[in-house]
């Protein structure tokens, strides 16, 4: 079996219900950030899952690094993720979207995590559920305690969250989701605060258990690429990135296969400086063609001449070694 086959059903996994299993937090252990290590806007753009609400606030979330071998945090992780904020406001802080609503109705579940600050405030936790029919949240769920105050040492910090009846959602569709979220809540000051996590877990049940070590580096990268996949390259900036065939004129066509089954048909976008291995004609621009499902994408490239019928080349990265394709399904 291909390591492709396995991570596409790992992935499977994965319903209209949500990730299986005891964390139901993807990415709790940052292992995975495709976009990058540090972001400044508001959504997705450094670690993966992790959506970043910026609310008015001046702020920057990036990698952290653990020394090898210490021992305040169990399990010796390799990275956690650092939010630094110079200017606050309300609600700034991190969000975690979950697939699915209904499931979660009348049950307990736990969120816990490692945290520390080196400049601390009273921060808030909560868990919504949105109905993406109405674009609001429709459920808040009730969270105890709702607060805590990292001091400058890690430690570890639990919540009970007990889900409504979800009565006012309607039937489930794709899109759909329920968040939790580790913001500065509603207060509009101003003043700077720092945050660190690390070892986020949500799972069902009141009681908060070790964090759950045993997932893999490539299990939680095909979770996270049901969401979110970029293409990666050469170091050397001249990496292959796909076959194209030419379909008239100055036209070319190819397919990009994802390495799992995504969330929805995503988006397509690319990031970067390209080419394509042949001397006798040269890339003009590229768009993501036709044909989008949740297993490929198409890509279309136009040249700036004319080649010949049934003519096929590659699509590569022009001296970049960042240069990617990127297809979006995120909540």
């Amino acid at each position: 079996m291909s390591r492709a086959r396995e991570f596409a059903d790992l992935a499977g996994s994965a319903d209209a219900g949500g990730i299986t299993g005891k964390n139901l937090v993807i990415n709790g252990d940052f292992q995975i950030w495709q976009r990058g290590t540090s972001q400044t806007a508001a959504g997705y753009g450094s670690a993966d899952r992790w959506r970043l609400n910026v609310s008015g606030a001046t702020l920057t979330g990036s990698q952290g690094t653990f020394t090898d071998g210490q021992t305040a945090v169990p399990g010796n992780p390799r990275f956690y993720l650092a939010l630094d904020v110079t200017t606050g406001n309300d609600n700034a802080g991190w969000f975690h979207r979950l697939e699915g609503t209904h499931e979660f109705a009348n049950d307990v579940y736990t969120l816990s995590f490692w945290a520390k600050s080196a400049t601390p405030r009273a921060m808030t936790v909560g868990a919504n559920s949105y109905d993406s029919s109405t674009d609001t949240f429709d459920e808040t769920h009730s969270t105890s305690p709702s607060t805590f105050t990292p001091t400058s040492s890690w430690q570890k910090f639990t919540f009970k969250v007990t889900f409504s009846n979800m009565n006012t959602l309607g039937s489930f569709a794709s899109g759909d989701y329920t968040a939790f979220f580790i913001t500065q809540g509603s207060s509009t000051s101003t003043a700077a605060w720092k945050l660190d996590l690390a070892l986020v877990q949500f799972e069902k049940g009141e009681q908060a258990t070790p964090f759950d070590h045993s997932e893999s580096y490539g299990e939680t990268l095909a979770k996270c690429q049901r969401y979110y996949f970029r293409t990666t390259g050469s170091s050397t900036g001249y990496g292959n990135l796909a076959t194209v065939s030419r379909i008239g004129n100055t036209l070319y066509r190819g397919v990009v296969e994802f390495p799992v089954t995504m969330r929805s048909r995503p988006s397509f976008s690319s990031s970067g400086s390209f080419q394509t291995l042949d001397s006798g004609f040269t890339f003009s621009s590229m768009s993501g063609g036709d044909g989008a499902s949740f297993d490929s994408h198409g890509v279309q490239v136009t040249m700036t001449s004319n080649g010949s019928a049934g003519q096929s080349t590659l699509l590569r990265q022009a001296a970049d070694g960042q240069a990617a394709l990127i297809y979006d399904a995120e909540l």
